[in-house]
């Protein structure tokens, strides 16, 4: 009898210890494919509903639970927010030296608390109305920053100056009526579709940028060509107000001899202008500017 009930005990417990092995190892394989889906959808660019961005960043590296006030990356400090609101890294996807904000739910209305070593921010589709001073004061590490599809409609003067290693910036589909100082370092700035005009943007916004490589302004009102700096590959200006062009537009006018190298590829289109006023304003170009050269659409 006591045989019989110590087999049945030792029975019992190997059960049930078996019953535990395994779900812990179900337990463990769901993090990792929540952590998996997280750096494919990052990488890839695929959007996540909140939900399930919320459920991938409840985990760390190691498949441990995180408590609500922890980053969703072990190798960055958290990110919180003011008065009280949720943390950066639980709003949104926070892979080292990279933050994912994309369609934020709720509603993303300022730039969001980075953490200290942030290279890339994506803050794309939210409703951002501003960038303040403050924004990205200590964020010296900044590297990209695309603020695609918000409501911004005012930057404050020096919200960029401390970004000295920002090489491209994207401002698209905005209401930006003017500019604020950029940093030096841009090779690309991208403000299409915004509600730009030329006294918005200053005289050397970007004649000092000697880096900048790519310019797209298409889909604004301006009413002239900016200061172009030589460094210039491409220069997108169409749908716009321009209406004239002069020799030193693109070209030295006192110079026959000069040619502009980098510059290939100039739109003009939508525009009001007719480039064939203007022969002598092209002399320096490998290739002519996109536009109207007649009357005629």
């Amino acid at each position: 009898m006591v045989t019989q009930r110590t087999l049945l005990l030792a029975f019992i417990c190997v059960s049930w210890a078996l019953s535990s092995t395994a779900r812990q190892f179900s337990r463990g394989l769901r993090r990792v494919a929540n952590q998996e889906d997280i750096l494919n959808d990052a990488h890839t660019g695929t959007k996540k509903t909140k939900r399930e961005i919320a459920i991938g960043s409840e985990y760390d590296a190691d498949g441990a639970l995180l408590s609500a006030d922890s980053p969703a990356d072990a190798g960055n400090s958290p990110a919180t927010g003011d008065g009280g609101e949720l943390p950066t890294c639980l709003l949104c996807v926070c892979l080292t030296g990279s933050v994912y904000c994309e369609e934020v739910v709720p509603e993303m209305t300022t730039v969001p608390a980075l953490p200290k070593e942030t290279a890339y921010l994506y803050a794309r589709y939210n409703k951002i109305k501003k960038i303040s001073a403050k924004d990205f004061v200590d964020i010296v590490t900044l590297r990209r920053i695309d603020l695609t599809g918000n409501i911004i409609s005012e930057i404050e003067d020096g919200a960029f100056s401390k970004l000295t290693l920002l090489e491209e910036l994207t401002l698209a589909e905005n209401n930006l009526v003017k500019l604020p100082m950029l940093p030096a370092k841009l090779i690309s700035f991208n403000a299409n579709h915004n509600r730009l005009k030329t006294k918005g943007v200053k005289a050397n916004a970007f004649k000092k940028l000697t880096r900048l490589t790519y310019l797209y302004l298409g889909n604004n009102e301006l009413e002239a060509v900016p200061q172009l700096p030589e460094s210039l590959r491409i220069v997108h200006l169409q749908n716009n107000n321009i209406t004239s062009i002069s020799d030193e537009t693109f070209c030295k006018g006192n110079n026959t001899y000069y040619i502009r190298p980098n510059m290939n590829e100039i739109r003009m289109d939508g525009n009001p202008i007719i480039l064939a006023k203007y022969p002598n304003s092209f002399t320096c170009l490998q290739s002519l500017p996109i536009g109207r050269y007649s009357g005629t659409a």
